[in-house]
C-alpha cells in the first residue's frame, strides 16, 4: 500500500470485466428503469446535466482536458441527491405493491392508500431534502433526523417540503443510529443512502438511481465524437455516489473503464480508511467539514463492495482547499465558464488542484496531456449563506457573471 499525505494507491484495483456477483445488485438494466421512473417526477428537469469543459484549468493542472458535469440543475434542489432518495422510496413503495404502477406513485395517485405510511433518514441536507420533496408529491409523511452541524438554513429547506424534524446533538453516524431506533420503535421504514447489517435494499436503489450520471456522461461523450473520460473523479461520503457512477461505468467499459479517485475531506476519511484496513470502516478524524455532504465518519458496507476493486486512488483535501476551488470556478476566466458549484461539488477540482504540485503523483496516476478528466460539481448552493461566506460572494453574482461569459461567446 502506498501512501502520502494526500494521496492513496489502491492495490485491489482490478481492470477486468464487469463482475457477475456486482452485476447481481447494480446493473443497466435496473439503472434504465430508475431513469426511466424518475424522468415521471416532477422534481427531476427533463433533460441531463450540462458537462462543461475548462480548457484554462486543464492548461494550468497538466491534463488534455478538465469537464465538470453541473448536477446543481438536476433539480429545483440543486443537487444530484435527487437522483438516489426519491427512487429508492418510490422502489420501497413497488415492494410493498407490487400492483401499482411505478410511476403513478410519484404523481400522488396512491396518495390515500399511503396516508399511514412514514418514511424516515438521517441526513446532512440534501438527501433529506430530496427524500421530504418525494414524500410530498407520493403522500407519505416523513421525518428526517439532523445532527448538531446541519444549518438552520437546511433545515428550513427540508422542513419547507413538509418534512418534520428531530434534532440529535451529535454527528451524522448518530444521526443515522437514531433513524434507526425511531423506525424501529414506531414501524417506519428507513429510507437512507448508507447501508448497515440487514439494510441493504434501499441504498442499493440509491445507488443504482445516480448511476443515471454515468449513463448521461458516458452518452454526451459519444455523441460529442470525442475521445472517452479516462479519469473520473468522485466524491468520498459513505461511498453511495461513487459506486453508482463507478459501477455503471465498469459495466460499460469493462477493463477498458476509466481511471476512478475518489475524494474526501481529511477529517472524514471513512473510504481511505477502507481502502487501509481491506474493509468497510470509519474515519480518523473529527467528521465535521464544510463539505457537509462529505461529513461521513462510516462507509456504507455495500458501496465499499464496488469501490474496492474499482477505484484506483484515494485522495484527501482540506477545507481550505474546496473553498480555494469554489472561488476558481465561480471566477471561470477566458475560456472557462464561471460555474456555481457548492463546498461538496468543488471536491474533484481540489483533488486536482493539490495533484498538479506533484508531478510524480501525477505520472502515476496517468494524467498527462492525454489526460480527458471528468468530475461531478454534486451541488449548487444548497445552504447559500454559507455559500456566499465560503465564495466571497452570493450565488447570484456566480450566475450573473455566468450569464456575461456566455453573452460574451455568441457576440
Amino acid at each position: 500500500m502506498k501512501v502520502n499525505p494526500m494521496l492513496l494507491q489502491n492495490p485491489c484495483a482490478v481492470r477486468t470485466a464487469y463482475p457477475d456477483d456486482l452485476h447481481e445488485i447494480l446493473n443497466h438494466a435496473q439503472a434504465q428503469i430508475s431513469r426511466d421512473c424518475l424522468q415521471q417526477w416532477r422534481g427531476i428537469a427533463p433533460q441531463p446535466t450540462p458537462i462543461y469543459d475548462l480548457p484554462d484549468a486543464a492548461q494550468r493542472i497538466g491534463v488534455g482536458m478538465i469537464s465538470v458535469k453541473d448536477e446543481s440543475q438536476r433539480s429545483n434542489l440543486g443537487s444530484f441527491k435527487a437522483l438516489g432518495a426519491p427512487i429508492a422510496l418510490v422502489r420501497f413503495l413497488m415492494r410493498e405493491h407490487p400492483e401499482w404502477e411505478m410511476a403513478a406513485v410519484f404523481t400522488g395517485r396512491y396518495r390515500d392508500a399511503l396516508r399511514e405510511q412514514t418514511v424516515i433518514s438521517a441526513t446532512d441536507g440534501n438527501h433529506g431534502r430530496a427524500l421530504a420533496a418525494a414524500a410530498q408529491d407520493c403522500g407519505c409523511r416523513c421525518v428526517i433526523v439532523l445532527h448538531a452541524h446541519v444549518s438552520e438554513e437546511r433545515e428550513a429547506a427540508i422542513s419547507a417540503y413538509g418534512a418534520e424534524i428531530v434534532r440529535i446533538t451529535g454527528n451524522y453516524d448518530e444521526s443515522v443510529v437514531e433513524a434507526a431506533r425511531l423506525a424501529q420503535a414506531n414501524g417506519w421504514q428507513v429510507i437512507s443512502d448508507t447501508s448497515y447489517d440487514g439494510y441493504e435494499d434501499v441504498p442499493r436503489d440509491v445507488m443504482q438511481g445516480y448511476a443515471t450520471i454515468a449513463a448521461e456522461a458516458i452518452e454526451a461523450s459519444a455523441a460529442s465524437g470525442q475521445a472517452a473520460y479516462t479519469h473520473v473523479l468522485l466524491q468520498g461520503g459513505v461511498g453511495g455516489l461513487a459506486a453508482g457512477v463507478a459501477a455503471y461505468w465498469w459495466e460499460h467499459a469493462g477493463a477498458a473503464r476509466p481511471t476512478f479517485i475518489v475524494v474526501e475531506p481529511e477529517q472524514a476519511d471513512c473510504l481511505w480508511q477502507s481502502a487501509v484496513h481491506g474493509q468497510a470502516s470509519v474515519a480518523q478524524g473529527s467528521v465535521d467539514s464544510i463539505m457537509a455532504g462529505l461529513a461521513c465518519g462510516e462507509a456504507s458496507p455495500l458501496a465499499w463492495r464496488f469501490l474496492d476493486t474499482s477505484v484506483d486512488a484515494f485522495m484527501t483535501v482540506s477545507d481550505d482547499e474546496a473553498i480555494t476551488a469554489m472561488r476558481q470556478l465561480a471566477a471561470g476566466s477566458e475560456r472557462d465558464m464561471p460555474v456555481l458549484a457548492g463546498e461538496s461539488g468543488v471536491a474533484g477540482l481540489a483533488a486536482l488542484n493539490q495533484l498538479a504540485a506533484n508531478k510524480q503523483q501525477m505520472a502515476v496516476l496517468g494524467l498527462d496531456e492525454h489526460a480527458r478528466v471528468l468530475f461531478i460539481s454534486s451541488e449548487g448552493a444548497t445552504a447559500p449563506s454559507v455559500y456566499a461566506a465560503a465564495a466571497g460572494e452570493t450565488a447570484e453574482s456566480v450566475l450573473a457573471r455566468q450569464q456575461q461569459w456566455l453573452a460574451g461567446q455568441t457576440a
